[in-house]
């Protein structure tokens, strides 16, 4: 082949890839082979590496926003309802357009359904699901606006947002102090009272019921809940604090033997969750919830105490915050 029809071939190679690349036709190959769009390049040098940036970005993105419901109203309850506790509601007030519509935060929907459109006009936005983009404050947002534009009965379907859509927070009035948590024994809030439910869905709500694990909110702390999982209780408590201070906190106790809740019970480590830190305590079986409000107000008390505490950790703290960041878990 002459100068002149080499040139010509790489020339329309050139036409070739930049069509497929306006098309979004490139698929997916291994880094060191020939990119698909036809451009003689590696793949990593070519496409793959608008692919890796894209991806370098999103994971950016995720880490630049740990504490995604960080500034809202009720960010502890949130992460609860998110993470801990099976049958919970809360209402949500919206703001701008959308403003004296009813909304409300669930933990759950039947079919694990981002959203619902009720047929009484209400909208039902559900927590556990997973974060399509990364972030569940836009996640939310995306569920909510897509139910808040569909028709009464319309069970929303999951769906990657926009990035540069919207968050939950763009959508809420904020001015409150926080979420109006209702726990519930059971999944009954699915169905509207009168309604008629088909034998499928009925059966849907015995087995999400029979999953379901004993769960109260205590009153004397804020988001703090006790559970009962296969006879064995325990305290999971959503704290507000950076977690180098809190972790401090902890040690603090933990060496000083301050750690416990009171007889019978145990401080057993923690778990991340939405950049939040939640410790965790096992309980005597037959512990109920009212038992556990006055040991947890008190140790409240300690924590504030310790929190302050701004002095170098002791040899013993030290070992002690070492064996309870070893415990953590983090979760999603």
């Amino acid at each position: 082949m002459g100068k002149k029809s080499s040139r010509a071939a790489k020339a329309g190679a050139v036409k070739v890839a930049a069509a497929k690349a306006a098309a979004g036709d490139i698929p997916v190959v291994g880094a060191r082979e020939p990119c698909p769009c036809g451009s003689g390049r590696r793949y990593k040098a070519c496409h793959g590496r608008e692919a890796a940036d894209a991806a370098q970005q999103q994971a950016a993105e995720v880490t630049a926003n740990k504490r995604p419901f960080e500034g809202l109203p009720g960010e502890t309850d949130i992460v609860a309802m998110r993470e801990l506790v099976p049958a919970a509601t809360a209402p949500l007030k919206l703001t701008g357009e959308h403003a004296g519509r009813t909304v409300t935060l669930a933990t759950v929907l039947p079919m694990a359904a981002p959203a619902v459109h009720r047929d009484t006009g209400e909208i039902m936005l559900a927590l556990q699901t997973l974060a399509t983009s990364g972030d569940p404050d836009r996640d939310l947002a995306d569920a909510l606006l897509r139910a808040l534009d569909s028709a009464p009965g319309t069970v929303v379907d999951s769906a990657a947002p926009s990035a540069e859509g919207p968050r939950l927070r763009d959508l809420l009035d904020t001015s409150g102090e926080g979420l109006d948590i209702t726990v519930h024994d059971d999944f009954g809030f699915w169905i509207i009272d009168g309604a008629d439910v088909s034998a499928e869905a009925q059966l849907s709500l015995e087995h999400a019921n029979a999953a379901a694990y004993p769960t109260k909110k205590l009153e004397s702390v804020p988001s703090a809940y006790w559970t009962r999982i296969r006879e064995k209780g325990h305290l999971r408590w959503v704290m507000p604090y950076e977690e180098e201070k809190l972790m401090d906190a902890l040690a603090r106790l933990h060496a000083a033997k301050q750690s416990n809740l009171g007889e019978g019970t145990r401080y057993v480590g923690a778990f991340r969750a939405c950049g939040l830190v939640v410790p965790v305590w096992d309980l005597p079986k037959e512990m109920e919830a009212s038992e556990i409000e006055q040991p947890a107000a008190e140790f409240a008390d300690r924590l504030a105490k310790a929190l302050t505490d701004e002095t170098p950790l002791t040899n013993e703290e030290r070992r002690a915050r070492a064996g309870l960041v070893s415990r953590q878990v983090t979760l999603r």
